[in-house]
């Protein structure tokens, strides 16, 4: 399937009731071709208006997070587990994230990265069929021979101040698999 035939599949899909209540398929966001790619869990009420994933002040923040990353946004690709939102912002159940992840399976063979961030619990859980975030952040794991980063999502460090310390070193280790450096401006 290529990426007409990827868009069209899951703008028409119906395998799940995520459809019945989505106002729009939020399907990716960035370069088809990048060598970073992130991945969340599904999108909130700003991303099912605009259609586009993290633009909410949770896509804010990984803007600016990718920004520091020394990433322009329009050089990642940014998808989700699930293309629909869940009503009331709720967690994507598991059967609702095996209905969408072929998706992004084929999301990820298509992008090819060099790297995947998984943003959050949901994120881990959706991609890998493993939970625990606190435990797996910051330690790389392998998807079909792609270096995976989890760490915390941005609603979380939104929540959490004190997480971003954390998250910054996961994204640092992120840095270095590209040969970038972060240096403090003086």
């Amino acid at each position: 399937m290529n990426w007409e035939q990827l868009k069209t599949a899951a703008a028409n899909c119906r395998a799940c009731r995520l459809c019945e209540t989505r106002h729009s398929v939020v399907f990716a966001d960035g370069s088809e071709h990048a060598d970073l790619m992130f991945i969340g869990e599904g999108p909130g009420a700003d991303e099912d208006a605009q259609g586009i994933p993290f633009v909410g002040k949770a896509g804010q923040l990984l803007s600016k997070m990718i920004a520091a990353m020394q990433f322009q946004r329009s050089e990642v690709y940014i998808a989700n587990v699930v293309k629909c939102r869940p009503p009331g912002n709720r967690n994507p159940s598991d059967d609702e994230m095996d209905s969408c992840v072929p998706y992004l399976n084929r999301q990820i063979q298509l992008v090819s990265p060099k790297v995947i961030v998984l943003l959050g619990n949901v994120a881990l859980k959706g991609l890998m069929k493993r939970g625990g975030i606190s435990r797996l952040r910051g330690h790389w794991l392998d998807y079909h021979g792609i270096k995976v980063m989890p760490t915390f999502h941005p609603a979380y460090l939104l929540r959490y101040e004190a997480a971003k310390r954390d998250t910054w070193s996961d994204l640092q280790q992120v840095m270095r698999e590209f040969g970038k450096v972060y240096t403090r401006n003086k």
